[in-house]
């Protein structure tokens, strides 16, 4: 039995900040996220041992059993992470990785050119920011590995495309969800004027992190602009150390595996290309079966915005790893070597699976804790209404990194963005509501808890804490950027004024990181 107590106040910060905190300092992710777990639970109890220990076990259970029957997107998402180490496994004893490899260096003649095609797989894989951290993490390791590009440069191409991309992508996950919260807020206030996709296409320019994120990821890519704990591991990925090995095996990681040597690039691309194409089918059809059941005709974008990701993915992720399996035995591959990269391969992805399902118990702890109503609350105030945009900005990105969803963040923050322009000058309804998508991406890519970040630390086999801790000096000069796109923006009502004034500050950033890295060079 539940108190809820400290339930939307100050205390309910305490949980993810003490887990964010240790992360980082002790690089030790699940210890962190457990301290943090059981201090969300005693605070929700009211720090009684019986109901602390009863809560626990109903979270927990929660995991894979919930009002009555089976979690069913917990365990689409696990069962899609499992099968994906097992296709990348077998790609990998197949030869077929290997084949990749010695081709893409005879296409591709630098790092430079390896970077700039896995952000470009990154931006043209926009479904789902899931998919896309895996998948192209799947197709791109080989590549990257090949020219000595550390598993964190890897995860920061990875992580900032895809939740970035999708976020601007209307025909993706995010965007149909996005699309049906805007809808919903501006039918509430009697905006029925515009298509519900027409408005989210004019939110684009104004989402100044997402698209200075990619820009700035692109020069990075393109000039070398390795700056913070990235420049150290970057010049370890030059003697050969691709990650920290002294702490193990990254999440995704197979060590040891036999490797065919009549592999074919066949053999990656084919199982890839089922996978993409699967997916978006399954995505498709149980979104148009969703639209159906609701007596509503069939659209692309409705799909989208009804489809079961989970279930696509784990689908999708099965058709992939059949035709992967008939690749290998029709190559007529050791039988052993299959069921060694099988079983190698689901084991590999078990640390991911940990730190997602402590990850997923503190959000549901955070959750009943209310931080982010709390989070929430704070832009209720006497706020000059000029900082508006740059003050829910600000708060989206507290309450993503605390919460650790880019989604929850949304569906909490819009409708208080939306009320608070109406209160005060709608005109500025859709900056307002931009710089909530904004705010709320960046968080998330700054958070040890996301879930995003989470999947392309597996992608990327990174160690997670390392992707965090050298992708967040990128972000955050992304953040201060869109801040002060967002100050302009609301002083001037001016959306050429503040995406002017970003671009102004992103040359001069990156002049001065340039210049930097030329006098360390």
């Amino acid at each position: 039995m539940t108190t809820l107590s400290y339930a939307d106040s100050a205390l309910s910060l305490l949980p993810p900040v003490v887990a964010i905190l240790l992360a980082i300092v002790t690089r030790r992710v699940l210890l962190s996220l457990g301290i943090g777990i059981l201090l969300g639970v005693v605070l929700i109890t009211d720090f009684s041992a019986v109901s602390s220990g009863q809560y626990l076990g109903e979270q927990v259970v929660g995991l894979f059993w919930d009002d009555g029957s089976i979690n069913s997107w917990n365990i689409y998402l696990l069962g899609f992470l499992i099968l994906l180490g097992m296709i990348t496994a077998l790609i990998t004893v197949s030869g077929a990785a290997k084949a990749f490899a010695d081709w893409a260096r005879t296409k591709i003649r630098n790092k430079r050119d390896a970077k700039l095609l896995t952000m470009f797989l990154g931006c043209v894989i926009f479904i789902d920011d899931y998919f896309n951290s895996l998948v192209v993490g799947s197709v791109a390791r080989p590549l990257t590995d090949r020219y000595y590009i550390s598993r964190s440069k890897l995860a920061y191409l990875l992580d900032s495309t895809a939740a970035p991309i999708c976020v601007i992508s209307p025909v993706s996950s995010w965007g149909a969800y996005i699309i049906a919260l805007i809808g919903g807020i501006l039918t509430a206030h009697g905006f029925t004027d515009s298509g519900h996709l027409s408005v989210f296409i004019q939110m684009i320019p104004m989402n100044f992190y997402a698209i200075f994120a990619l820009l700035l990821l692109l020069c990075v890519a393109f000039m070398g602009l390795d700056i913070g704990p990235m420049r150290q591991h970057e010049l370890n990925a030059q003697k050969g150390n691709l990650y920290d090995e002294a702490k193990g095996l990254p999440p995704g990681a197979n060590s040891d595996l036999p490797e065919a040597d009549n592999g074919k690039i066949l053999g990656l691309f084919l199982p890839i290309t089922v996978l993409v194409f699967a997916t978006f089918y399954f995505m498709v059809s149980s979104g148009g079966d969703a639209l159906a059941a609701k007596g509503l005709e069939f659209t692309l974008l409705g799909a989208f915005e009804n489809t079961d990701v989970a279930s696509s993915l784990f689908f999708g992720a099965a058709i992939g790893f059949a035709s992967t399996l008939a690749l290998v035995l029709f190559q007529g591959l050791n039988k052993s070597y299959i069921l060694q990269g099988m079983v190698a391969g689901a084991r590999s992805m078990l640390p991911a699976i940990y730190i997602l399902l402590f990850a997923w118990t503190i959000a549901g702890v955070i959750g009943q804790l209310e931080t982010g109503k709390y989070m929430a609350s704070l832009a209720t105030g006497n706020i000059p209404f000029a900082l508006l945009p740059a003050v829910l900005f600000v708060l989206a990105g507290l309450t993503a990194f605390s919460t650790g969803t880019s989604w929850g963040t949304f569906g909490i923050m819009l409708p208080i963005a939306a009320d608070m322009a109406m209160g005060t000058h709608t005109n500025m309804m859709l900056p307002m509501l931009a710089s909530v998508l904004a705010g709320a991406v960046f968080g998330d890519h700054c958070s040890p808890i996301s879930d995003t970040t989470i999947l392309s630390s597996t992608g990327a086999n990174c160690h997670h804490i390392d992707h965090v801790i050298t992708q967040l000096p990128y972000a955050l000069i992304v953040a201060v950027i869109s801040l002060a796109g967002y100050t302009v923006l609301g002083f001037t009502e001016s959306l050429a004024a503040g995406f002017a004034t970003c671009s102004i500050l992103f040359v001069i950033s990156v002049i001065v990181l340039k210049i930097k890295v030329n006098r360390r060079a």
